[in-house]
């Protein structure tokens, strides 16, 4: 059996058993990891030995030639994936979204450090921690410098028998694939979550189908239109190493495999002297460093985020979009997303899509990659020779064909998600179906505040609720995501949770009576809360009334705004340039405040309830102040809205429970209480649920044959 015909085995025995087997096949992820290790091994001693030894044996007019003719065949393919991108949008139906709280809106963003990427002050921590691109500008310089050497031959023999060897040890690594990509493919059809891609299926099957389009007509079309190399046989030739780069999601393990498939297609179609048959050792390690068509096609997503968030990027701004995009990816695309969403001035909580969809992009997307690269090769060292041959009747057919099939694309696309798949916003849906855990305390939840309880005879609020055997505490109505009403019509959040917790600890019931915020001394008085657990902003003045447990949640400032006008409140500078500026803030001093300090000028007015203001969609006012926990939870609910934290300088709002001032024993108990929960991880775990959403959807167990068809297992 061919090498190809195993791995075409391995892979689909992979995908068989993991389909079987479903999220037990998760131990075989410890050999799908292990056999990418193993094959990075070789990878970057190989490039630098490739590059400086084929570098080495030209003279500095051959260097200049490949230089310029292959940075104009990479400016060709980037062209092209960023017109394929540009395309993007109209195969997109209607949409809306949101998320919840992230704490990246909150954090700084690491800018893109250039230098430290592609200069290598260490060559050799570069090539520990493999940074390829300061690897390859390294290798480079020591290839220009081995050209003017009198003596380079004696070097270059050394290098030579090194290349040699590094090639026959990946060889050796390449047997042992079809059993790679059977852990590889076992690992992923048994663990990917459907239930998630699902959600973010217009962009996933718009990019996929996009994916094969470039991988199988455009780039290998390119080369049968300009070379005697026909489309076929270059996907045919790299047929290893692009399942390989697919499967693995990773196109640097491949390139040692893309070099020797270059060099001899290539060989096979008459540029077979020596000097030529070198050219791809040079340009296949070489093109790695700038982006390739997959990592420039990752514009279309900020396209697709600005649809999915209804703040679409207008054409007038695409050219922007272009240079922008080219300039940041050469750095991480976790860095670069970010950037051009904030500069295009789509919502930021859109990145999350993005980490979502790098499930399936990172397959697709290193799949492009290996294709562009391949074809890249090819094109630039028949360019570099001379042997690029351009007949205008093949040419108008590729030209023809591809058109053809990108209206096909894009336009059943379109067709399919309007009349078939159209996508519906389920945000506001999870939010309203969260729900507390089953062993949560006998619970009595009043609507309208209940008469007070009768007076204990003797003793503190311990002693009172040990008495009655029952804990009283405050919750406020409009307290999402700390305290609210969900589809069931339960009280629910993440105070109530941890009000059934305090509960527990007591070895008592509950009761839930609803407060006023204005009036929470009342509440602690003549409705005899022993406690107020709702998200209560601890300031000097509500201290002065009643008393407060530690803090136990620090929540940021922050402005909930139209989506479209995100960007005008990114920075505190920019917020006090507006001019008549005006801010809805809570009655709370606090607030109130901190507006002032920061934004002298604005005419600030106060508000009793948000829904109102967020239902009505537009309102008198510029920006709503509030925090970014309670604001994106808000968004929810309300998706036409964002939140924005001004940089710099985020200013932090303490939560704290209040309590009555002169129980100093009860006060030392929520507050020892409260500490224990902080350690034993009960308050991240409950922030990650309400305040983060982290399995806010329930996730039921990933479908398999052995449980979901043969039920040989629950």
């Amino acid at each position: 059996m061919s090498s190809s015909k195993r791995i075409l085995v391995g892979v689909l025995a992979g995908i068989a058993v993991g389909l079987f087997l479903g999220e037990r096949a998760a131990p075989l992820d410890f050999f799908a990891t292990a056999f990418v290790k193993l094959l990075q091994v070789t990878v970057l001693p190989y490039m630098t030995v490739s590059i400086v030894l084929n570098l080495g044996r030209l003279d500095y007019a051959q260097a200049r030639t490949m230089g310029l003719k292959a940075g104009a065949v990479l400016l060709g393919f980037w062209a092209i994936g960023i017109g394929f991108a540009f395309l993007f949008p109209l195969a997109f139906p209607m949409a809306e979204s949101a998320r919840f709280f992230s704490t990246t809106i909150v954090e700084p963003r690491t800018p893109f450090d250039f230098i430290a990427l592609y200069i290598p002050a260490n060559p050799f921590f570069s090539l520990a921690n493999n940074v390829v691109p300061a690897v390859v500008l390294f290798s480079v310089l020591i290839g220009i410098a081995v050209i003017g050497l009198d003596n380079k031959a004696l070097l270059l023999d050394v290098l030579s028998s090194a290349s040699s060897a590094l090639s026959r040890a990946t060889k050796l690594i390449t047997r042992l694939m079809p059993y790679g990509l059977f852990a590889i493919g076992a690992t992923t059809a048994g663990t990917l979550d459907v239930e998630q891609l699902g959600r973010l299926q217009v962009y996933l099957l718009t990019y996929a189908a996009v994916t094969a389009l470039l991988c199988f007509w455009v780039l290998p079309g390119i080369v049968a239109a300009l070379t005697p190399i026909p489309a076929r046989e270059v996907l045919g030739r790299c047929r290893d190493a692009l399942l390989t780069a697919f499967m693995a999601g990773d196109l640097f393990i491949v390139l040692p495999m893309l070099i020797e498939a270059t060099k001899e297609l290539i060989q096979r179609h008459g540029l077979d002297s020596e000097r030529e048959a070198r050219l791809p050792d040079v340009l296949v390690s070489a093109s790695y460093n700038f982006p390739s068509t997959s990592k420039v096609m990752t514009i279309s997503f900020v396209l697709f985020a600005g649809w999915f968030a209804d703040a679409p990027i207008p054409l007038r701004e695409y050219p922007s979009l272009a240079v922008a995009g080219l300039l940041a990816f050469f750095g991480s695309l976790n860095a670069s997303v970010p950037f051009l969403l904030d500069a295009f001035r789509v919502p930021a909580d859109t990145f999350q899509l993005f980490l979502a969809t790098g499930v399936v992009n990172s397959h697709l997307g290193a799949l492009v990659s290996a294709v562009h690269t391949a074809c890249l090769a090819l094109l630039a060292s028949f360019a570099v020779t001379g042997a690029l041959r351009f007949r205008p009747a093949r040419v108008l057919r590729y030209a023809a064909v591809t058109v053809t099939l990108a209206v096909a694309v894009f336009g059943g696309s379109r067709l399919l998600f309007e009349t078939v798949l159209t996508p519906a916003y389920t945000q506001d849906d999870v939010l309203m179906s969260m729900r507390l855990p089953a062993d949560s305390v006998v619970t009595t939840v009043f609507r309208e505040a209940p008469p007070p309880p009768a007076p204990a005879a003797s003793g503190g609020t311990l002693e009172r609720i040990r008495e009655r055997g029952v804990l009283r505490v405050g919750y406020l109505t409009d307290g999402l995501p700390f305290s609210f009403f969900n589809r069931r019509g339960e009280l629910v959040g993440y105070d109530v949770d941890l009000a059934h917790r305090l509960a527990a600890d007591l070895d008592v019931k509950l009761e839930l009576v609803p407060v006023d915020r204005e009036r929470l001394a009342d509440a602690l008085g003549e409705q005899g809360c022993d406690i107020v657990m709702a998200g209560v902003a601890e300031t000097t003045e509500r201290a002065e009334r009643v008393g407060f447990s530690t803090s136990y949640l620090d929540e940021t400032f922050a402005f909930v705004v139209p989506d479209h006008r995100r960007n005008e409140f990114a920075d505190w500078e920019s917020i006090r340039a507006r001019p008549h500026l005006k801010v809805l803030a809570p009655d709370v001093a606090y607030y109130l405040d901190k507006l002032r300090a920061r934004v002298p000028g604005a005419d600030v007015e106060t508000f009793a309830d948000i829904e109102p203001l967020l239902a009505a969609r537009t309102f008198d006012a510029d920006a709503i102040a509030l925090t970014a926990e309670r604001g994106s939870t808000w968004t929810l609910l309300y998706p036409q809205f964002s939140v924005v934290v001004p940089k710099p300088g985020v200013a932090r709002i303490p939560l704290a429970y209040p309590l009555a001032q002169s129980d100093e024993r009860w006060h030392d108990f929520v507050d020892l209480w409260i500490d224990l929960k902080r350690k034993d991880g009960t308050l991240d775990e409950l922030y990650d649920y309400w305040i983060l959403g982290r399995n806010a959807e329930p996730r039921p167990p990933r479908w398999s044959i052995v449980g979901d068809v043969l039920h040989w297992v629950d």
